[in-house]
């Protein structure tokens, strides 16, 4: 990789990685390409990115997107994506799939590192639509309920 694609390497990541507000940083040492493909899949569906990345390359594209400073050893997968649930859900259902393969190793919520175990947490809440459906069937209720006991009433004066 020459000097001149390196730097565009930096500027195109440092771009995705300040558009995100959330990143998963992963070891994938030992998957198959077909394995890794199957991910790219899955993640291509909930708008999520995955790439791997060289980690000095990385570094600097992620302390020019303002991340905080943390030390990337090994082999490293990066999938990022603006939906912390969707993103969350990926990966561990991923790393479920293929334990010995694929580890999550940390990440980047809203700026803030998070750990692996923070992760597993945000990946078992429900999912952004689910949530809005659950708030609208709370703000209904009382006018469901107060249908229904009307009706009741109606039914009981009917049969008087």
């Amino acid at each position: 990789m020459t000097k001149q694609n390196k730097i565009q390497a930096i500027q195109d990541l440092t771009s995705e990685f300040q558009n995100a507000n959330s990143m998963i940083v992963c070891d994938y040492r030992g998957l198959s390409v077909a394995q890794l493909e199957a991910l790219r899949l899955k993640a291509r569906e909930e708008d999520i990115k995955v790439r791997v990345i060289k980690n000095t390359l990385a570094n600097i594209a992620m302390r020019n997107a303002q991340y905080p400073q943390s030390e990337l050893k090994g082999t490293n997968i990066f999938v990022w994506g603006n939906d912390q649930i969707k993103l969350a859900k990926v990966v561990c259902k991923f790393a479920d799939a293929n334990e010995d393969k694929f580890v999550v190793k940390f990440g980047y919520f809203d700026g803030s590192v998070v750990q692996k175990d923070h992760i597993v947490s945000v990946s078992k809440l429900p999912s952004k639509e689910e949530l809005i459906g659950m708030l609208l069937s709370v703000w209904t209720a009382p006018a469901r309920y107060f249908v229904t006991g009307m009706d009741n009433l109606r039914k009981q004066k009917e049969e008087a």
